[in-house]
């Protein structure tokens, strides 16, 4: 079985944040708690993607899961054209657009060869969160993503930090400090479902190098998870002993320092035409 099947089968198995709410899955209670607690618990979101600015805009989402993301990209009003491996997550996806009265094209398949199956066209925007860490070959998606820029695009992307407080965390939990398996430990407990097949994680230099031919314009760290993992799975937002006195400013200085999420905007050099 190849690795793109083992990373579909392990994201259609568990899309990701399923699990945001006890409400009956589909509903429209289920999806707006699924959004409360999520940006309650990553905030930096819609400051990063300021879905406000893509009214009109033709946005194209690459990994969009069971659609937080985009259907906020659909509510400012944005042309939107949403891809995902999953059909499990882009059918919750859909479900979702159908509850709220909203539209977007929906796309399933395999991002590392995108133009395979989605139209090239030129997109305003071109966004991927947390999405192509956990592809075999993420230099792939992004000589593909190239295709779909033009000379005002913007691309917004956000991958894992490597030297981060959750990446630290996982060593010496999992790992008790075996740091030569650093990799392996970051794949199999980066996500809520243990054994992730792929998670890559980068740090500020490697993740130019991933962005070959793009400019980067800005480039920020985010997001410490502060709370304890047993109390927040029963719905429970109780901090870790160790963040719970830790004045708000410091855990702010430290989060843009350790965050596990590297949110890069940048723009394509070179034009394909």
């Amino acid at each position: 079985m190849s690795t793109v099947q083992l990373v579909r089968d392990y994201w259609n198995k568990r899309p990701c944040n399923i699990r945001h709410s006890t409400q009956p899955v589909g509903t429209q209670a289920y999806f707006d708690e699924v959004e409360k607690r999520k940006y309650f618990v990553e905030p930096h979101i819609p400051e990063f993607t300021e879905f406000h600015k893509w009214k009109g805009k033709k946005v194209l989402e690459i990994g969009c899961g069971m659609g937080t993301d985009s259907i906020n990209f659909a509510r400012a009003g944005a042309d939107l054209t949403v891809i995902d491996l999953s059909s499990e997550s882009l059918n919750l996806c859909k479900r979702r657009f159908e509850v709220y009265g909203l539209n977007a094209r929906f796309y399933c398949g395999n991002s590392e060869k995108l133009s395979s199956f989605v139209p090239v066209e030129k997109y305003d925007l071109v966004y991927s969160f947390g999405v192509i860490h956990h592809t075999p070959y993420p230099e792939r998606v992004i000589s593909e993503i190239h295709k779909y820029m033009g000379p005002s695009s913007i691309f917004k992307i956000m991958v894992y930090h490597r030297t981060s407080w959750k990446a630290f965390w996982i060593l010496m939990k999992y790992g008790k400090g075996k740091f030569w398996k650093i990799d392996k430990l970051v794949a199999d407990y980066s996500e809520a479902q243990t054994g992730c097949p792929v998670t890559y994680t980068y740090t500020k230099k490697s993740v130019k190098d991933l962005l070959k031919g793009f400019k980067i314009e800005e480039m920020n760290i985010e997001h410490i998870f502060p709370y304890k993992i047993s109390d927040y799975v029963q719905y429970k937002y109780k901090k870790v002993w160790y963040f719970r006195y830790l004045p708000g400013l410091v855990f702010r200085w430290f989060e843009t320092k350790f965050g596990w999420h590297l949110c890069v905007t940048s723009r394509a050099e070179k034009i394909y035409e």
